[in-house]
């Protein structure tokens, strides 16, 4: 008899229990796997062995894009490992190949590391759930349970458990610190500039202090030195395979902001403050309708955000340009942060990690307390009452209570 496998959560909550990413929240994976015959109604159900585990599956293919490159590239490349530890849930007795049950109802919690163990690949936090444009970068999580029915093959049923990450919010302290870094073009002229804040979502307003100055010890040269325009951009960098032999890099202009300035470089030096408004992507059809988004990813208003897996890594940089003449033009480069969500999204999202991270304080990682695992032998007392039924002169009847 053939098992019917199903896993659920916790009633009226999700899987993911905590805020993978911030540690205090212990981020895990809670549920249960149920176990129950398949077909028929009353025949019971031999089980050997149940495990579940949650596994992590990476592809990229760099040139999914292109219709002309897709293929003649190399095809589609692809690894999956398992996060945390594999659990076991059951395991029939020593000295029987398997157990007759009519229902098995097996709690589990999957621990998601969080980064306290260096960076040894099985302690690292894992990256979230994503899928660029094209499929060029996927990641996605399953729940996969493995059955053993005795003698016949191993039989797997997977989950898709969407994740994602909280330690990029932009409300965070460590992202709201100003941010500098200063470029020098021919030895003539200075272009420094300061991020506020460097961690963004959609629709965030993104503003840079420009400040471009003479050197003064050239300063008769620097002042025949003249601004044309300065134009600031947010790129977004993508890095297939950057861990292996031959990485590739594909970088996207997001928005681009230009202003026009027409003015020789002052002694004093140049002041300004440019802004742009970081892009969102509407998730709107052509007939203005959202679709329904996939199991395995959460749908967020931004096509990607900063997220580093074991087969890509996916950066974003603030680049501001200087259109000198008399000089050459300077470029800076700085690297953000950027958000699934916006920062009031990010806000929202603070009071629950703090009420998750005291929740979490009284769990004990090495010991969760699960509730007791639910198992109806064949051979049990009244075994056919889960299934609804009962033994009637010898015939099996509907049970009425």
């Amino acid at each position: 008899m053939t098992a019917f496998v199903r896993v659920s959560g916790l009633p009226n909550s999700n899987f993911l229990v905590g805020y993978p990413g911030i540690s205090a929240t212990l981020p895990r994976i809670e549920g249960k796997v149920e176990i129950r015959p398949a077909e028929g109604i009353s025949a019971p159900v031999s089980i050997s062995l149940i495990t579940i585990a949650l596994i992590r599956r990476e592809t990229i293919h760099p040139f999914a894009d292109s219709m002309t490159k897709r293929h003649l590239a190399a095809p589609r490349k692809d690894i999956s490992d398992i996060v945390g530890k594999e659990m076991l849930l059951f395991r029939c007795t020593p000295g029987k190949e398997y157990e007759n049950v009519f229902s098995m109802d097996l709690p589990f919690v999957i621990f998601i590391p969080f980064g306290r163990g260096g960076e040894e690949v099985g302690r690292r936090i894992p990256p979230a759930s994503i899928q660029l444009p094209f499929r060029t970068a996927e990641t996605f999580y399953e729940l996969v349970v493995t059955v053993q029915q005795s003698h016949q093959e191993q039989r797997k049923y997977s989950k898709p458990i969407p994740i994602s990450r909280y330690d990029t919010l932009s409300t965070f302290g460590m992202y709201n610190r100003p941010e500098s870094k200063e470029c020098v073009s021919d030895h003539l002229v200075t272009l420094g500039i300061s991020l506020p804040r460097w961690s963004y979502g959609p629709l965030d307003p993104v503003s840079v202090y420009i400040k471009i100055s003479p050197n003064p010890d050239y300063l008769s040269k620097a002042k025949r030195v003249s601004i044309q325009k300065i134009t600031i951009c947010i790129e977004e960098e993508i890095t297939y395979n950057h861990e292996g032999d031959e990485p590739s890099k594909k970088v996207n202009r997001l928005a681009k902001q230009t202003q026009a300035i027409g003015v020789k470089v002052p002694e004093a030096g140049y002041f300004t403050n440019l802004g742009l408004v970081f892009p969102a992507k509407d998730r709107r059809n052509s007939d203005g309708v959202i679709p329904r988004g996939k199991q395995a990813f959460p749908m967020f208003p931004v096509s990607g955000f900063t997220s580093r897996g074991t087969l890509y890594r996916i950066d974003f940089f603030l680049t501001v340009k200087a259109h000198l003449t008399s000089a050459k033009d300077i470029t800076l480069r700085q690297p953000i942060i950027v958000c699934p969500l916006d920062h009031a999204g990010c806000k929202e999202e603070m009071s629950a990690i703090e009420q998750a991270a005291k929740d979490a304080a009284h769990v004990n990682q090495e010991n969760p307390m699960l509730p007791a695992p639910a198992i109806i032998r064949e051979r049990d007392p009244d075994a056919l009452h889960v299934l609804g039924l009962t033994m009637v002169g010898g015939q099996r009847k509907p049970l009425i209570e």
